[in-house]
């Protein structure tokens, strides 16, 4: 290829390949450290969780048949209800992305992202990719082996699931780093901040309850608020139940909308830190 094999134009764009591919080792190493972090004290000490888990989604799957079975109009079929609250457990870190940036100052969380070579909204998405690894491999991929015990269906109705569902991710973070720096404009109220937010969100997002299932017609509205752009929103695309060009298409203009605020949000609130220790 001319320019590449010799002379100074393949000697800079060589060494710029270089460098990207050592940034992007960083990250991964920080992610690989988050998740080797939650299992430090070995497997047995996730157990707990991954048992509430599971004991929470089985009773959960059996309610919505009896629920469904009684004839019950929701919009969706029996199949899709328990494939939409399936899916919805497996991938819940993923549906409603939850950072440490809340607890960033009263824990002391932003002094280390600080004193590191590296941008601060990059560290703490590798940090939360990273937490996610053990529960996937211990709860999420051994429940998709055993759906078909429960008579649920894993498999996409389409493919743009996935594309769906990095929007959703995407999103997920901008909206946890906006309630983030809400949370250094009231300080003392990271605690308070955190509950309303997950109060919001989870309600909001239709992870548990599916936007469809909203009375009074309000469901139509609903469908539009960029928290709908969260897990309902790549849930719905997975189960078929609504048009994917049309939630794509959403979850896209949130995206465009929220992470120029998000960074010019933190950009503002950096000066209003006060971080134990200094």
């Amino acid at each position: 290829m001319p320019g590449f094999s010799n002379g100074f134009p393949g000697i800079f764009m060589l060494k710029f390949i270089y460098k990207e591919h050592m940034h992007m080792n960083k990250y991964i190493k920080t992610s690989h450290l988050s998740a080797t972090e939650k299992i430090n004290s070995g497997i047995i000490y996730l157990l707990p969780d991954i048992i509430i888990k599971i004991f929470t989604l089985i009773p959960l799957i059996f309610l919505w048949k009896v629920v469904m079975s009684s004839g019950v109009q929701v919009g969706m079929s029996i199949e899709q209800m328990l494939t939409y609250t399936y899916i919805s457990a497996l991938l819940a870190d993923m549906l409603v992305v939850k950072t440490a940036a809340t607890g960033w100052l009263s824990e002391g969380v932003i002094l280390k992202l600080y004193g590191r070579p590296l941008s601060i909204f990059g560290q703490l998405i590798a940090q939360t990719v990273g937490s996610w690894m053990p529960t996937l491999l211990l709860f999420s991929i051994p429940m998709a082996f055993v759906s078909p015990v429960f008579g649920i269906n894993i498999i996409p109705v389409s493919p743009l699931f996935f594309f769906s569902l990095l929007l959703c991710i995407s999103l997920g973070f901008a909206i946890d780093f906006l309630f983030a720096c809400l949370s250094i404009k009231l300080r003392n109220m990271n605690w308070l901040i955190d509950r309303i937010r997950m109060a919001i969100v989870s309600l909001l997002s239709g992870t548990v309850i599916p936007i469809k299932l909203l009375p009074f017609g309000i469901s139509e509205i609903m469908k539009y608020q960029p928290f709908a752009c969260l897990g309902g929103a790549p849930l719905s695309i997975f189960t078929g139940s609504a048009k994917a060009a049309e939630v794509i298409a959403l979850q896209f203009f949130w995206n465009l909308i929220l992470w120029p605020l998000v960074l010019f949000a933190f950009h503002k609130s950096q000066e209003g830190m006060v971080s134990y220790g200094g």
